[in-house]
């Protein structure tokens, strides 16, 4: 696995690539970091890893909105859906847990849901961020919630 530290505006976020596809883009110490993730880069100049700096980078600049990358996060077939789901919300929207959840052929799995969402191993680019509680509240990202409002701050002025 090739992994690369890249000092984003909102602190270090280590990215992942296997394979020619990204997987894993975790904010330094977040919640659910994996725990045998080594912090030492190794081939930072993979090319995923580099489109993936040059995408974020263009995001937090406002100059992007939809990422192309090649996408291949590792979790259970109901985590899959979940994140293949939160994937769909686009820039600048929010979807409650509920939502999510229905969307994910999972009806009454709001919390299941919220579960697989914490799990996200691909921040920002699958916008986890962008889901929010069903009274509105932003609740849970493994991010902090100051990561999460700053996202959201960022794409309602984009």
């Amino acid at each position: 696995m090739n992994t690369r530290c890249w000092q984003s505006p909102l602190g270090p976020l280590w990215l992942a690539a296997k394979n020619d596809a990204l997987v894993g883009a975790w904010f330094e110490a977040q919640k659910h970091f994996p725990k045998n993730f080594a912090l030492e880069e190794v081939n930072p100049q993979d090319e995923t890893l580099t489109e993936t700096v040059s995408q974020l980078s263009a995001y937090f600049n406002a100059k992007l909105k939809v990422f192309s990358l090649p996408l291949a996060p590792i979790g259970t077939a109901f985590q899959a859906r979940v994140w293949n789901e939160i994937a769909t919300i686009r820039f600048g929207e929010t979807k409650t847990y509920g939502e999510l959840a229905r969307a994910a052929s999972s009806e009454n799995a709001s919390r299941a849901a919220g579960a697989a969402t914490g799990r996200n191993p691909i921040s920002i680019i699958i916008p986890c961020h962008r889901v929010i509680a069903s009274t509105g509240a932003m609740t849970g990202y493994a991010g902090g919630l100051e990561r999460k409002r700053a996202l959201l701050t960022l794409e309602m002025k984009a």
